[in-house]
């Protein structure tokens, strides 16, 4: 069993630091959290929804996390949690068992780092094997720098912010405190900004920097341009999945989550709670508003200004064809109104 509890814990104990409702057997010793169909007498599962309710009562788990409208769904487990919302529930427990079962991270420089002398460390940083932190870099206590990680002249780091290995910050750029930054992600590389000219492409210079607030989350293999003139901008609480471009000067409201392999052309602006699904593309230059929910691979090509969900997948065709295809959609509820019109003329006529 993955990451099993050094020593077990009990259900009870459970419901004293977290909450909700106990039923059944509070001595039940857990050691784990598992699937329903994974769990063994010493594990934790969750049951969110009623068509999960045959693999509840087959599961093995010493105790189930249950709203209190599914707890005559969960089994025979010998110990019950009851809570509005399991899955949050499951949420906080993985949290309080994750610091349970960490390793520990002594602070230190390790000796193959090279740190510039004029970084500034606060104590209880850690900065791991062939990391690099450039001049004028400052990173806040606690701070946890992971192998390889580059760190950019004049970039800060808040306290309690960890860089998984090989993440590369570029120069001047502001991470808050908290975050959590996955392998491989590139945060303040030039944005995609070119003149055309009839000597070819001419570059202009990426001026701006990027500006991520607290509690922001971002998965690996991310890349977050710089901006040109303003900076790119992330608000705190933002949740993002791995594999997503972010392009220069996009600035993304509080508290938005953001699906794998979303792709944000630059200058759009984000509101806050907001939440795209995996493979969507956002235009550059429009703003979304607050609120605002985008299904996967769904295309937004101009502004949304209402909060709701909104769907918009529409096959490869060529150009001219797809031109075609999209005007003669849009008249699709003007010809539907027509058709009944035309039959319900037809019927009345038949009568």
């Amino acid at each position: 069993m993955r990451r099993a509890l050094p020593e077990p814990v009990t259900v009870a104990a459970i419901v004293a630091r977290l909450g909700g409702a106990l039923q059944g057997a509070p001595a039940v010793p857990i050691r784990a959290l598992a699937t329903l169909a994974g769990a063994g007498p010493d594990a934790i599962s969750f049951l969110t929804h009623r068509r999960h309710a045959a693999a509840a009562r087959a599961s093995r788990a010493g105790a189930l996390i249950v709203a209190p409208a599914l707890a005559d769904t969960a089994g025979t487990a010998a110990a019950r949690i009851l809570t509005e919302d399991p899955y949050l529930y499951f949420a906080r427990l993985a949290q309080w068992f994750d610091t349970l079962t960490a390793r520990a991270r002594a602070p230190g420089v390790d000796p193959s780092a090279t740190v510039a002398a004029d970084a500034v460390l606060a104590p209880g940083v850690r900065v791991c094997a062939g990391a690099v932190i450039e001049s004028g870099a400052t990173l806040s206590d606690g701070c946890d720098v992971g192998p390889g990680c580059v760190i950019g002249a004049g970039s800060t780091l808040g306290a309690g912010t960890r860089l998984h290995a090989n993440v590369t910050v570029y120069h001047d750029c502001e991470i808050g405190e908290r975050c959590i930054v996955h392998s491989g992600t590139v945060i303040g590389a030039d944005g995609f900004g070119f003149a055309p000219s009839a000597q070819g492409w001419v570059k202009i210079p990426q001026l701006g920097g990027v500006r991520i607030g607290d509690d922001v989350e971002i998965g690996s293999n991310c890349s977050i341009d710089r901006g040109a003139l303003d900076d790119t901008v992330i608000e705190s609480g933002c949740k993002i999945d791995n594999l997503v471009q972010v392009a220069h000067n996009v600035r993304i409201g509080a508290g938005t989550a953001i699906a794998g392999c979303v792709g944000i052309a630059g200058s759009a602006v984000i509101g806050r709670g907001c939440m795209i699904g995996g493979g969507a593309g956002i235009r550059g230059h429009i703003e979304i508003c607050d609120g605002v929910t985008i299904m996967g691979m769904t295309l937004v090509s101009h502004s949304i200004s209402e909060p709701g969900t909104y769907t918009g997948v529409f096959p490869m065709t060529p150009h001219a064809q797809w031109e075609r295809t999209a005007a003669a959609l849009k008249q699709l509820p003007q010809w539907r109104q027509t058709l009944r019109r035309l039959a319900a003329d037809r019927t009345n006529k038949e009568d």
